[in-house]
């Protein structure tokens, strides 16, 4: 759905969300973004990509950004991954890395297969998502209302980054607004 769209249907609320979020990860000094391009995120990726103390890297898969953050942690830097609740399944081999090696992993994750989906395909994965991330002891935080997205994060990023914890924000579908295809 467009952002405008998004607006129109909350109100201008949703809109806000990912500029607060953008400011939440400076504040955390979050300086490498991975993402697979995704419209759930698309201004907070604009907002990565456009800062530049960021470095917004696109990524052909999920689980690249799970080695590409530990390689960030390693370095120095802290990192964030955005990725669609799609992409989690992909990246449940990896984050066995996060758990054994100790290293934070903070995710940021829209959700689909939820609140006026219209491909079932989303479905099974969406179903899925918690489970298997607290299999892989991904700590996760579901968050269903715009204006608690922003101290969702917040508490994410300072249990991932104190803690050394893979910490997953999993933004509904309600936030974000379901995909309409014509």
């Amino acid at each position: 759905m467009a952002r405008a769209d998004t607006r129109k249907r909350t109100g201008g609320r949703a809109a806000a969300w990912p500029d607060q979020v953008h400011g939440v990860l400076g504040a955390l000094k979050v300086r490498q973004v991975a993402y697979v391009p995704d419209s759930g995120h698309a201004r907070l990726i604009e907002l990565c990509r456009a800062d530049r103390d960021m470095r917004a890297v696109p990524l052909t898969t999920e689980e690249e950004g799970v080695a590409l953050l530990a390689g960030a942690w390693l370095g120095g830097e802290r990192g964030v991954l955005l990725m669609q609740s799609s992409g989690t399944g992909n990246c449940i081999n990896m984050l066995g890395t996060t758990a054994e090696c100790r290293f934070p992993l903070l995710m940021l994750v829209t959700m689909r297969g939820q609140w006026g989906e219209f491909n079932g395909w989303q479905v099974p994965m969406s179903q899925a998502t918690i489970p298997a991330l607290a299999a892989m002891g991904v700590v996760t935080q579901p968050v269903d209302e715009a204006d608690r997205v922003p101290e969702t994060v917040e508490a994410a990023g300072r249990l991932a980054f104190n803690t050394g914890r893979a910490v997953a924000v999993l933004i509904s579908q309600r936030i974000t607004g379901a995909k309409q295809f014509k």
